[in-house]
Protein backbone atom coordinates (compact mmCIF):
# COMPACT_ATOMS: atom_id res chain seq x y z
CA UNK A 1 0.00 0.00 0.00
CA UNK A 2 0.55 3.49 -0.11
CA UNK A 3 3.64 4.54 2.48
CA UNK A 4 5.13 8.15 3.19
CA UNK A 5 7.76 8.28 5.50
CA UNK A 6 8.86 11.83 6.29
CA UNK A 7 12.15 12.36 8.54
CA UNK A 8 14.54 15.69 9.50
CA UNK A 9 12.49 18.00 11.96
CA UNK A 10 13.56 18.58 14.77
CA UNK A 11 14.35 21.85 17.21
CA UNK A 12 16.13 24.78 15.17
CA UNK A 13 16.38 28.47 16.12
CA UNK A 14 15.06 31.12 14.02
CA UNK A 15 17.47 31.97 11.30
CA UNK A 16 18.27 28.40 10.89
CA UNK A 17 17.83 25.74 8.66
CA UNK A 18 16.49 21.96 8.31
CA UNK A 19 16.15 19.78 5.29
CA UNK A 20 12.79 17.02 5.23
CA UNK A 21 12.87 13.92 3.47
CA UNK A 22 10.42 11.81 2.68
CA UNK A 23 10.75 8.57 1.22
CA UNK A 24 7.56 6.87 -0.67
CA UNK A 25 6.70 3.75 -1.48
CA UNK A 26 3.62 1.60 -3.16
CA UNK A 27 2.56 3.36 -6.03
CA UNK A 28 4.62 4.45 -9.24
CA UNK A 29 6.34 7.46 -7.76
CA UNK A 30 7.78 9.36 -10.76
CA UNK A 31 4.08 9.57 -12.15
CA UNK A 32 2.79 11.61 -9.75
CA UNK A 33 3.67 15.45 -8.72
CA UNK A 34 4.55 15.54 -4.76
CA UNK A 35 3.74 18.34 -2.36
CA UNK A 36 4.68 19.82 1.52
CA UNK A 37 1.98 20.27 3.65
CA UNK A 38 2.51 21.70 7.14
CA UNK A 39 -0.39 22.29 10.03
CA UNK A 40 0.31 23.90 13.30
CA UNK A 41 -1.33 23.63 16.93
CA UNK A 42 -4.75 24.59 16.24
CA UNK A 43 -4.50 26.03 12.68
CA UNK A 44 -5.42 24.30 9.00
CA UNK A 45 -3.39 22.59 7.15
CA UNK A 46 -1.61 24.89 4.60
CA UNK A 47 0.05 23.54 1.24
CA UNK A 48 3.85 24.83 1.45
CA UNK A 49 5.19 23.31 -1.95
CA UNK A 50 4.22 21.41 -5.02
CA UNK A 51 6.42 19.79 -7.25
CA UNK A 52 6.19 18.57 -10.86
CA UNK A 53 6.47 14.73 -12.00
CA UNK A 54 10.20 15.57 -13.27
CA UNK A 55 10.89 18.11 -10.80
CA UNK A 56 11.01 20.72 -13.27
CA UNK A 57 8.28 22.96 -12.28
CA UNK A 58 8.22 23.94 -8.25
CA UNK A 59 5.51 26.20 -7.00
CA UNK A 60 5.63 27.56 -3.31
CA UNK A 61 3.13 29.04 -0.60
CA UNK A 62 4.17 32.76 -0.29
CA UNK A 63 4.90 32.67 3.13
CA UNK A 64 7.81 30.63 2.50
CA UNK A 65 8.99 31.82 -1.32
CA UNK A 66 12.23 32.79 -0.98
CA UNK A 67 13.17 30.35 1.92
CA UNK A 68 12.04 27.12 1.01
CA UNK A 69 13.35 24.88 -1.86
CA UNK A 70 11.24 21.54 -2.78
CA UNK A 71 12.83 19.04 -4.53
CA UNK A 72 12.56 15.43 -5.68
CA UNK A 73 15.21 12.45 -6.57
CA UNK A 74 12.92 9.48 -8.39
CA UNK A 75 15.26 7.48 -8.32
CA UNK A 76 15.22 6.98 -4.83
CA UNK A 77 11.39 7.60 -4.54
CA UNK A 78 12.08 10.69 -2.54
CA UNK A 79 11.37 14.47 -2.35
CA UNK A 80 12.84 17.06 -0.15
CA UNK A 81 11.96 20.15 1.56
CA UNK A 82 15.14 22.70 2.31
CA UNK A 83 14.25 25.31 4.60
CA UNK A 84 16.29 28.48 5.36
CA UNK A 85 15.97 31.29 7.21
CA UNK A 86 13.16 29.95 9.68
CA UNK A 87 10.66 31.85 11.57
CA UNK A 88 9.01 31.10 14.68
CA UNK A 89 6.26 30.60 12.37
CA UNK A 90 7.45 27.84 10.75
CA UNK A 91 7.14 25.76 13.99
CA UNK A 92 4.32 22.78 12.67
CA UNK A 93 4.49 19.02 11.55
CA UNK A 94 5.54 18.80 8.05
CA UNK A 95 3.60 16.17 5.96
CA UNK A 96 4.40 15.22 2.10
CA UNK A 97 1.95 13.73 0.32
CA UNK A 98 0.99 13.49 -3.68
CA UNK A 99 -0.15 16.65 -4.84
CA UNK A 100 -3.24 15.82 -6.84
CA UNK A 101 -3.90 12.98 -5.19
CA UNK A 102 -3.59 13.46 -1.58
CA UNK A 103 -5.61 10.58 -0.02
CA UNK A 104 -2.42 9.17 2.16
CA UNK A 105 -0.64 10.65 4.64
CA UNK A 106 2.07 9.40 6.79
CA UNK A 107 3.21 10.56 10.58
CA UNK A 108 4.86 14.03 9.51
CA UNK A 109 7.91 15.46 11.12
CA UNK A 110 7.50 18.23 13.26
CA UNK A 111 9.88 21.29 13.04
CA UNK A 112 10.04 23.67 16.07
CA UNK A 113 11.66 26.81 15.61
CA UNK A 114 12.69 28.50 18.84
CA UNK A 115 15.12 30.74 20.48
Amino acid sequence: QVQLVESGGGLVQPGGSLRLSCIASGFPFSTYAMSWYRQAPGKERELVAIITKSGGTTNYADSVKGRFTISRDNAKNAVYLQMNSLKPEDTATYYCTRAYAPNFWGKGTLVTVSS
